[in-house]
């Protein structure tokens, strides 16, 4: 579908058609790209909207400018990507990779290659910029989350630790610049379930913040009382099909983009106090008829993402194996030392019988 501002449609772009120049068969690293599904990994705007990137399983970085919507250029990454933000002065896009390197690639020149920035030891799960640019903000799966300089990422500003389980989400709050919200795999002890936030998204006019769990039908909403670096939670909003996305919009409100081929996107907006699903808007209505038209793509990619499941630590009983075999160790030493030392006769003598000799019957 071709873009066009004057008539509303929606811009679709297939990514197996993107094509590389010759020179672009060879990854940053030098090694030939491997071939992929061609299933978008990330995606993000700009702060202004004029931008858009994406990073796909064949190791393309796309760019995008959206007024009017044009492809600006297709480069390749090292390594498929996890993450991918852009600074808020709109001149690079950072991209995090499951090595645990970030790259920065330039937006004013969207064929230059990229640039290596920082690393970390393990995957990198996401990555974020404080408002004013000076920071670089990465989470891993070893449950860390590093603030590093921009200008020289090697100088590291401080960790942020106190998870126990991979870091799957950052948010720096764009109007409290001294707030990070971040969000990690959780297992609750009563249902045995894991979860972890696949998404924060924030509402500036009523500092609100969505939550949405991997794999859950559900989004949960919370107030955030910055003064008192709280969130406190307020409710939550229930769906009968997986919730695959949310996003606020400060004009519109909460879009929920559901598993639901009748119903795939939802609008929600505070009434009396109280989130809700908008029942009857025209914008909601022609945007879910173009999502229908190509259910069958969003289906396919949306609907087999394994999310973060193969991300928790394994889990051992080894104390029950060690107390076992322990056991089992004093019953063998306790066998021989009864056939070494035999317990004592009738009158507190031992004799050793000869085989065909008649038992020692102890009397005179």
């Amino acid at each position: 579908m071709e873009p066009s501002d004057d008539d509303g449609s929606l811009f679709t772009y297939d990514c197996s058609t993107a094509e590389k120049k010759s020179q672009e068969n060879k990854g940053e690293d030098g090694q030939p790209v491997e071939k992929g599904s061609d299933m978008i990994l990330a995606s993000t705007f700009s702060k202004s909207g004029s931008y858009f990137a994406l990073t796909d399983d064949s190791k393309r970085l796309i760019l995008f400018r959206t007024k009017p919507w044009q492809c600006l250029s297709v480069r390749t990454v090292v390594r498929r990507c996890t993450a991918l933000t852009f600074t808020n002065s709109e001149e690079k896009v950072l991209v995090a990779d499951k090595s645990g390197d970030v790259y920065s690639f330039s937006v004013l020149e969207p064929n230059e290659c990229g640039k290596l920035e920082l690393g970390h030891l393990s995957m990198l799960l996401d990555v974020a910029v404080s408002p004013d640019d000076r920071y670089v903000l990465t989470a891993d799966r070893d449950e860390k989350i590093r603030v590093s300089w921009a200008v020289a990422p090697h100088n590291i500003e401080s960790f942020c630790l106190g998870h126990t389980e991979f870091v799957s989400r950052i948010f720096v709050v764009p109007d409290h610049p001294e707030l990070l919200l971040s969000s990690s795999g959780v297992k609750l002890l009563l249902s045995l379930q894991r979860f972890a936030a696949s998404r924060i998204t924030y509402w500036s006019r009523d500092s609100c913040v969505a939550l949405l769990c991997d794999c859950v039908p559900v989004v949960y909403i919370f107030q955030l009382e910055a003064p008192r670096q709280q969130l406190v939670y307020k409710q939550q909003l229930s769906f009968q099909h997986r919730v695959w996305d949310i996003a606020f919009e400060e004009s519109q409100g909460l879009w929920v983009l559901q598993d639901c081929r009748e119903d795939p996107l939802v609008l929600c907006r505070p009434v009396d106090g109280q989130w809700q699903p908008v029942p009857e808007d025209a914008t909601v209505k022609k945007v879910c008829t173009q999502l229908r038209g190509h259910w069958a793509m969003l289906e396919g990619s949306a609907g087999v993402d394994e999310g973060f499941s193969s991300l928790y630590k394994a889990t051992f009983d080894n104390m029950t194996t060690y107390l076992k075999k322990k056991e089992e160790r004093l019953q063998q030493q306790l066998r021989k030392k009864r056939h070494k030392n035999p317990p004592p006769g009738p009158n507190g003598q031992t004799k050793k019988v000869k085989t065909g000799e008649a038992s020692w019957s102890g009397s005179s």
